[in-house]
């Protein structure tokens, strides 16, 4: 197959999926990850995708929320590194609070399969997170759904949403974001999903953002968070020199969680 077949190919996936894997294009076309990552690089050149790691995603998901589903397929070993990290700030006990977006339902994924969980009640806005939560055989996590206005993101929004978290307290947020903007915070392309993750935040005694370094360089519209409004970011270090050295000088605490599959694709 000559390269622009698999051009093509590659963007009629990401017309019906959103997001590409390197890997995954790799084993489909019978092609080095090298050959999938020339043909990318090609196409982004010319403005009809974005680069992420590991991957492409279609350029009409820059500014919007991308569906769940799309975003489950995005940099899937970054979002594991950074959610084995994230499962150390939970005790066993606690009452915490997961935001919407696939790296907190990641995050969910891992602190359930640890004995961290054990007798911890959360509170979620993400339809996914709490489903996950009840398929557990073990009655020893609590979940507190939000209820509002679902989003694209499967995330629960809105004034009910806000209402109800008003109402609560919890020792941690766990927060997902859209994108990363030095110096103004943390952004989200839904003001409600934004002004439903500030609720989050004003409950809770300490936050927590888990997100890629990917985010750093995307833009969104809403602002929901400052600097120092966040007590920790955990991220992957595959952040840039100059970003992380802002990033520490605006922030209480970064943690940069080592990604392993970036390792076994560059083998």
């Amino acid at each position: 197959m000559i390269s622009s077949q698999r051009q093509h190919l590659i963007l009629s996936r990401l017309r019906t999926r959103g997001a590409v894997r390197i890997t995954a294009l790799s084993k489909e076309l019978g092609v080095s990850a090298m050959t999938i990552r020339r043909d990318i690089a090609d196409l982004a050149d010319k403005g009809l995708l974005k680069r992420v790691h590991g991957g492409a995603v279609s350029t009409s998901t820059l500014l919007s929320e991308p569906l769940f589903s799309v975003k489950s397929q995005m940099d899937i070993g970054l979002k594991d590194a950074i959610a084995q990290q994230a499962v150390d700030y939970v005790s066993p006990g606690d009452v915490i609070a997961i935001g919407g977006g696939t790296t907190a339902y990641v995050f969910a994924q891992h602190l359930l399969e640890s004995q961290r969980s054990n007798g911890i009640t959360i509170l979620t806005n993400s339809i996914p997170v709490a489903e996950l939560v009840q398929a557990l055989e073990s009655k020893d996590v609590e979940v507190i759904v939000t209820g509002g206005v679902i989003t694209r993101s499967n995330s629960l929004v809105g004034p009910i949403a806000d209402k109800v978290i008003a109402s609560l307290r919890v020792n941690t947020v766990f927060l997902g974001t859209h994108s990363v903007s030095i110096p103004r915070g943390f952004l989200m392309p839904n003001s409600l999903e934004a002004a439903t993750d500030m609720a989050m935040m004003d409950i809770a005694d300490r936050t927590i953002i888990l997100t890629d370094h990917t985010k750093w360089s995307s833009t969104s519209l809403s602002l929901f968070a400052r600097f120092d409004q966040v007590d920790t970011v955990i991220t992957d270090d595959g952040l840039d020199t100059d970003s992380a050295t802002k990033t520490r000088d605006l922030v209480k605490e970064l943690v940069l969680a080592h990604d392993r599959s970036a390792e076994e694709e560059s083998e």
